[in-house]
């Protein structure tokens, strides 16, 4: 009888190996915000790490467990200790490899870390049962973890579901309880997160605001939020909502029913998931469904989809921001490398001179849309300049920090797309210095993906002085964009990582230089 049950040791050490290899997979599904799709695309993509290592202990696991089953069936039975001691250097050895492949393959700093929260040990639990399983049919199954992640995700869905409407109802429960909550959903292709912070700086002249941190924009994100944060003081809260399907942002109406929704902008971002613009466009359009008779629709006039939409609009209180003649535009408008200036235009012929830190034309169109939603809350003008003249860039969108070795950084890092891109190379050509960009270029563009990253390359050729480029595969088209606008090659510079970029550019850079960091891969998107 122990013998026999130490006969399975190999089996026990693959699983509990397999799940010590798992940790890469297990952040790539938590990078994906649990989506399968993008979880199997990141697989794929990413395939060194998230393939070898577990060939290599499948492979490993299996010829030992093979080797102890050989061993335990040809053992003279009365040499139990010494059976039972070999069964147990083999899975040792099993384990040892388990620890060195994980450590070997997942080794680097992530620029963002895995988080053990409660639905990830959850999932852990999952995987455990699931590798207990195969592995005691074969270790060789180590060989398809990929494959076995999935379907520890798979079996935790319902429970991941049910858990989900539990803290859902919570949080609709603690809204509900809050008398004259005023509820504010903000959408957008790109710039959401922007207008969602002036709006809070804005809106706070006058009332308790609370709004969702950084980018919490689903459906967890905001219930989490709500039920941690939303105390009775509170007057407004400012949902920011986000998607990448086509039914996302409907489920997010549904849960917080805003009274007045914000539509920042429409275009070709995360096209991967969306297959199509027509998708995108009746996506976000679901935010403005959703608006009550007694609400408000503020769309940004765009001279594109979003002005189509806005006419569109028929019986939803609405407001056009940046449309002479609209409800609120700009005029007068100084846009500099360190700030902007213009004369705030409202349709009853109110006219305020306004100054803010932030850069960028772009900007003033996502102050504009703050200013419509602050007039129909009955903000004051004094209220309203006061607001903007406290705003500052966000973190990571066109952020100007000082070096010490006089260098001008513009960190425009988070997530970029073809609009912000072509508004980050129009403030970094305003610069008087020399103009350099780091960029890897454009990513879940679906399949326009190349044709935008090569347009990318066209606009840098005048903006930027030095272009460097990080990923020697993802920005070839920036680099034939760049060989088409007749960029001079000497000063086209590729690497393929970002530390190397660094590593050389700390020996090039040099006082009065500015340079602008224009989007971040997160580590699922990396090339090595």
């Amino acid at each position: 009888m122990l013998t026999c049950l130490f006969s399975h040791l190999p089996s026990l050490a693959a699983a509990a190996a397999a799940l010590l290899c798992a940790r890469k997979l297990l952040h790539y599904f938590q990078l994906e915000s649990y989506q399968f799709y993008g979880y199997f695309k990141t697989v794929l993509r990413q395939w060194r790490v998230a393939l070898l290592p577990p060939a290599l202990l499948g492979v490993f696991s299996f010829l030992l467990s093979w080797a102890g089953k050989a061993l335990y069936e040809s053992a003279d039975p009365k040499r139990v200790w010494k059976l039972i001691c070999i069964m147990g250097l083999f899975s040792g050895a099993i384990l040892a490899v388990g620890v060195f492949v994980s450590a070997w393959f997942q080794k680097g700093k992530e620029k963002k870390p895995f988080v053990l929260t409660a639905r990830m040990k959850r999932l852990y639990i999952a995987l455990a049962a699931v590798l207990l399983i195969f592995c005691g049919i074969s270790p060789a199954f180590v060989i398809a973890l990929p494959l076995l992640v999935a379907l520890a995700a798979l079996i935790a869905l319902p429970v991941e579901k049910a858990i989900n409407r539990m803290y859902m109802r919570d949080a609709q429960r603690r809204m509900n309880a809050q008398q004259g909550l005023i509820r504010i959903g903000i959408t957008g292709s790109y710039g959401k997160t922007s207008v969602k912070n002036i709006l809070y700086v804005i809106l706070s002249q006058k009332y308790n605001v609370l709004s969702t941190p950084a980018s919490f924009n689903t459906p967890m994100g905001l219930t989490r939020v709500i039920r941690e944060r939303l105390e009775p003081a509170h007057q407004v809260f400012l949902a920011e909502m986000g998607a990448r399907h086509r039914k996302d942002i409907k489920e997010l109406t549904d849960f917080i029913h805003p009274t007045i929704g914000v539509l920042v902008s429409v275009g070709p971002q995360h096209l991967d998931t969306f297959k199509t613009l027509d998708n995108i466009i009746a996506t976000k359009y679901d935010l403005i469904r959703a608006i009550p008779s007694d609400g408000l629709a503020v769309f940004n006039d765009d001279g594109g989809i979003c002005a189509d939409l806005y006419e569109k609009t028929l019986n939803t209180p609405k407001a056009v921001v940046g449309r002479k003649g609209g409800d609120v535009w700009a005029e007068d408008v100084q846009v500099s490398a360190l700030g902007s200036g213009f004369t705030l235009c409202f349709r009853d012929g109110r006219r305020l001179p306004c100054q803010t830190r932030m850069l960028g034309a772009h900007n003033i169109s996502n102050i504009l849309l703050a200013c419509a939603v602050a007039e129909h809350l009955g903000l004051s003008d004094a209220q309203i300049q006061r607001g903007i003249s406290q705003l500052n860039p966000v973190e990571h969108r066109l952020q100007l920090l000082k070096t010490a070795g006089g260098v001008t950084v513009i960190d425009d890092a988070f997530n970029s797309n073809p609009t912000g891109a072509k508004a980050a190379l129009d403030v970094l050509s305003r610069f008087p210095g020399r103009r350099i960009i780091v960029t890897p270029g454009m990513v879940e563009l679906g399949s326009k993906e190349d044709e935008f990253n090569q347009e990318f390359g066209r606009e840098m050729a005048s903006a930027a002085d030095v272009c460097v480029l990080i990923g020697k595969k993802h920005t070839l088209p920036i680099q034939k964009g760049l060989i088409d606008a007749g960029y001079p090659a000497d000063d086209m510079h590729v690497f393929s990582t970002l530390s190397d970029a660094t590593a050389w550019l700390n020996g090039f850079m040099r006082a009065g230089d500015f340079i602008l960091y224009e989007n971040d891969l997160p580590d699922h998107y990396s090339e090595t």
